[in-house]
């Protein structure tokens, strides 16, 4: 049963946007896929959501044109398909950079966390906007950018809109 009414056929480009993008797992899911995690139990374990919702959310975005499915080559040598954003979901990284500097100016940080650090790779150094690097001013893209999580001992590369699966 929906949540909410269909905006595919609104004029208000936000309510549209909205339609596809308003469930909070999509943007989580795009997160993940940008990192290189795109296999279905990558995406399932680091996420924490059910194969139920993750296959309900998967077909979807890949019907809005935000994911697209990738052969990939498990352990055992068994051919597995996988998700890896399309230029859609890579323009999506100014909203998901966004959304991280507005939660950490606006949130309350959790005991163990530490400040995430985007980086601008072509520069080597942070920015704090979304769309443009504020120490260069280009315009930033996933094959540029690296996130640095201490909380998870983690500095992740992002990858570009197509890219094979690297976990």
């Amino acid at each position: 049963m929906p949540l909410r009414s269909d905006w595919s056929g609104e004029h208000c480009p936000i309510r549209r946007s909205l339609d596809v993008l308003g469930d909070p797992w999509v943007l989580l899911i795009v997160r993940d896929v940008l990192h290189g995690r795109g296999r279905f139990d990558t995406l399932r374990d680091n996420l924490g959501i059910s194969e139920a919702v993750l296959s309900r959310r998967l077909a979807a975005m890949t019907d809005a044109g935000l994911l697209t499915r990738v052969d990939y080559l498990d352990a055992a040598g068994r051919t597995r398909q996988g998700y890896a954003a399309t230029d859609a979901a890579a323009e999506l990284l100014p909203v998901l950079q966004q959304l991280a500097v507005w939660g950490e100016r606006h949130t309350a940080m959790p005991r163990g966390g530490a400040h995430m650090a985007m980086i601008h790779e072509a520069c080597g150094q942070e920015t704090t906007q979304g769309q443009v690097c504020s120490s260069c001013g280009e315009v930033l893209t996933p094959a540029e950018m690296t996130w640095v999580k201490p909380w998870k001992h983690a500095r992740d590369r992002l990858q570009p809109a197509g890219a094979l699966l690297t976990q």
